[in-house]
């Protein structure tokens, strides 16, 4: 993996996100590398690490082996039309636009290019992602190579490609309201007597430590929640508060509105 030569196209939140993870995992040189981005002076911290900023995607192309799309939905068609011609069927492409279908990129680029779908989160920084991998038929000889990068970056599993959305709501949007969780539960520290730094070291450790129970164990998260919640304790009491307020309630009300907006916005 080292010897080939990766492009991000599109140098915003998600592909600096990726960048920062490539450099942070040492899968490849930096010098193989390749972001880009039309305001390239945004992204002067990856050059200063040696990382390649270009503006022209059809040059980023056209000298890498695996390429990254981290584009926004409305920007892909014209991308796809531009780098075209340098998509041969030695490289790469893995799409992490959401919404946006194999049969639509196929339409584009044609069927020669191995073609991937991947939905990963912003937690790629630091290579602890979870990324749902799809990809058709064509590209299966491809996908150990995929699946090395990736689980180098983070976890990963494999999905159909029609649960790409929900997966995108789950895993991606998921950062943020697993953060917003983490922000109101700090709040409630801070009431009860806690600094803010220290409300937030405990809040952050605490789910760091809930994930990993689950991670290591397989255990429904029932059965670690039946641990810690006696007969009138005072934890089966912030709970059933909470579930009257409506927290489960409106967590999953808040990922299905998520889920019915991609769906929406792709018909």
């Amino acid at each position: 993996m080292d010897r080939k030569k990766i492009a991000i196209i599109g140098g915003g939140n998600l592909g600096s996100a990726i960048a920062e993870g490539l450099v942070f995992s040492k899968i490849f040189p930096n010098e193989n590398i390749t972001i880009t981005r039309r305001k390239v002076h945004l992204l002067e911290n990856f050059k200063a690490r040696g990382l390649n900023v270009l503006a022209d995607n059809a040059e980023a192309v056209m000298n890498a082996d695996i390429i990254l799309l981290a584009v926004k939905p409305y920007q892909i068609i014209d991308i796809l039309i531009e780098i075209k011609p340098f998509l041969t069927s030695n490289k790469i492409l893995v799409s992490m636009v959401a919404g946006i279908s194999f049969q639509t990129i196929t339409k584009e680029t044609g069927e020669s290019v191995k073609l991937f779908r991947a939905m990963p989160n912003t937690a790629i920084a630091i290579c602890e992602s979870m990324t749902c991998l799809s990809y058709p038929k064509q590209s299966e000889k491809s996908k150990d190579d995929i699946l090395e990068l990736f689980n180098k970056l983070g976890k990963t599993t494999v999905i159909n490609e029609e649960l790409m959305s929900a997966a995108t709501v789950l895993g991606a949007c998921g950062i943020a309201f697993a953060l917003r969780y983490l922000r109101a539960s700090m709040q409630g520290g801070i009431e009860i007597g806690f600094s803010a730094e220290v409300a937030q070291f405990i809040t952050a450790q605490t789910v760091r430590g809930a994930s990993e129970l689950i991670l290591n164990s397989d255990h429904h998260p029932e059965q670690e929640i039946d641990k810690v919640t006696t007969p009138r304790g005072v934890t089966i009491s912030g709970l059933n508060e909470m579930e009257h307020k409506g927290f489960s309630s409106a967590l999953i009300h808040g990922l299905v509105t998520s889920y019915r907006k991609i769906e929406h916005d792709n018909k």
